[in-house]
């Protein structure tokens, strides 16, 4: 005879003892799961911590070395391309050209953006500088210099060049080279500014590009003049002769435009804006197109041109004249 209450304790209590084997026997192969996939591989340095990493990335490729993952090797990525030594190289050209003052210094298109002798207004100064950079093409700057002081003397506004003769202001201009091609130029720009930007110039590459005889070089080196923007390197034949001899470029380039690409492709975006003032007036004073003065050149040492392309023996002279340099 079974007591009320006792049967039914004893299937309480067996059931609970069911579930807890129950329970143990499903535990126990998920414990031993996870610790499994914890469980370090031999020899392995366990990292500080991980994160979900770009496909090959440094840090990646270092813990599939470390850990043995498995996973395909990455190609790594290749290097940013830069010349030899030419931090030393930039260095010592700033060097040089504080100790040799060349002509664009003082008389270079820029000069006339940042006239603060006269009392005239930022957008006449803004087409000063551009009349200024489309008459330097080819041209010297104490030539490009002078023809600018007579059409300021004469009157240097789009309105006034726009009623100004044609034959009027070839004699102006002479003698820029191309003075003909340059006069219709000018006139044919100044009257595009008058009807579709107020009299002011572009503030912008492509609008510069749409004016007549504005090619790349004027139109990035008028937006850092003009409008303190800059959008690209100025490539004249200095920067590109220089370029080529110190191999700031991977391979010889062709064109002006071919140096500024490739020059851009490494050089630091802070440095754009000085390199054309610096090379244009180391060209003018000791890296010359012929014969040039590598005997007083701080980079003879590492220069990939020293004596390619002769060397002039004279020594540098303690005070410059422009006449004696090259434009």
């Amino acid at each position: 005879k079974v007591e009320p209450g006792k049967g039914r304790k004893r299937n309480i209590r067996t059931e609970s003892a069911l579930a807890a084997a129950a329970v143990r026997v499903k535990v126990e192969p998920v414990l031993g799961e996870e610790f499994q996939l914890v469980r370090p591989a031999e020899n392995e340095k366990t990292p500080t911590k991980r994160e979900p990493l770009e496909d090959g990335s440094a840090v990646k490729r270092q813990l599939q070395i470390e850990v043995g993952s498995g996973l395909p090797d990455v190609p790594e990525k290749e290097g940013k391309w830069e010349p030899a030594n030419w931090r030393q190289m930039l260095e010592n050209i700033r060097q040089m050209r504080k100790d040799n003052p060349a002509p664009v210094d003082t008389m270079g298109c820029d000069q006339f953006a940042q006239d603060t002798e006269n009392l005239i207004p930022a957008r006449e100064k803004r087409y000063h500088c551009l009349v200024s950079l489309m008459l330097s093409a080819q041209t010297k700057d104490t030539v490009n210099h002078e023809c600018m002081m007579r059409l300021k003397k004469h009157g240097l506004t789009p309105e006034s060049i726009v009623g100004t003769d044609a034959t009027v202001l070839e004699k102006l201009i002479y003698p820029v080279s191309f003075y003909k091609n340059k006069t219709k130029f000018i006139k044919q720009a100044s009257q595009i500014l008058l009807d579709q930007y107020g009299g002011d110039i572009p503030d912008n590459i492509e609008g510069l590009l749409k004016l007549p005889g504005v090619g790349k070089k004027m139109a990035h080196l008028c937006m850092g003049s003009a409008w303190n923007v800059v959008t690209g390197i100025g490539v004249d034949t200095h920067v590109h002769r220089i370029s080529n001899w110190l191999k700031w470029v991977p391979k010889e380039t062709k064109t002006p435009e071919d140096t500024r690409q490739a020059l851009e492709k490494w050089l630091p975006f802070e440095l754009w804006e000085e390199v054309n003032h610096l090379m244009v007036g180391f060209g003018q004073t000791i890296c010359t197109s012929t014969y040039p003065r590598c005997n007083d050149c701080m980079n003879a040492p590492i220069c990939p041109a020293r004596g390619k392309h002769g060397i002039r023996r004279t020594p540098i002279k303690k005070e410059i004249k422009a006449e004696d340099l090259e434009f």
